[in-house]
């Protein structure tokens, strides 16, 4: 299958979107048109917690993801991602958003669990990313904090 990333990134701007580009920013994947898949790791693949993208192709391509986001105003924001797999590379994303990273850290665990009860197999190896991003300023501003897992390269629209 090949590599998945694992990139994350914070921001704060005066709307919501505009944190949310600032955050995709911040992982170097906001010139991409990010299409989102259910968390299921197929065989042979490999993860890799990289935290910035590296160029993975040319701008407006299609990359697939799994996406943890949390955007709050004048307020923190977390996003976690989670994940396990088995010694052939297959596996679960688990991801989930609060306000609070030992919340989300349960929920990250939690839902792990949940998952690998519903599947065969043998999970060995498990990991997770939780990014926290405060906005303190109390001036409207809103705050994104995000985690993706980021399945290859990109891949054209058309």
């Amino acid at each position: 299958m090949g590599l998945i990333r694992v990139v994350w990134g914070s921001a704060s701007a005066p709307t919501a979107m505009a944190s949310y580009d600032g955050a995709l920013a911040d992982a170097n994947v906001h010139n991409y048109n990010l299409v989102q898949v259910s968390s299921v790791i197929p065989d042979d693949a490999a993860i890799e917690a990289v935290g910035v993208a590296p160029d993975l192709g040319p701008v407006g391509e299609q990359l697939t993801v799994v996406e943890a986001r949390q955007t709050v105003v004048d307020g923190r924001a977390v996003a976690g991602l989670g994940w396990t797999t088995e010694p052939s590379g297959r596996g679960i994303f688990y991801e989930t958003s609060g306000t609070d990273s030992d919340d989300v850290r349960s929920d990250l665990n939690q839902g792990l669990d949940a998952g690998q009860a519903l599947r065969d197999g043998q999970f060995t190896d498990r990991g997770q990313k939780i990014v926290t991003a405060p906005s303190d300023t109390g001036d409207g501003e809103y705050t994104t904090a995000i985690v993706l897992a980021v399945y290859g390269e990109s891949t054209p629209l058309v």
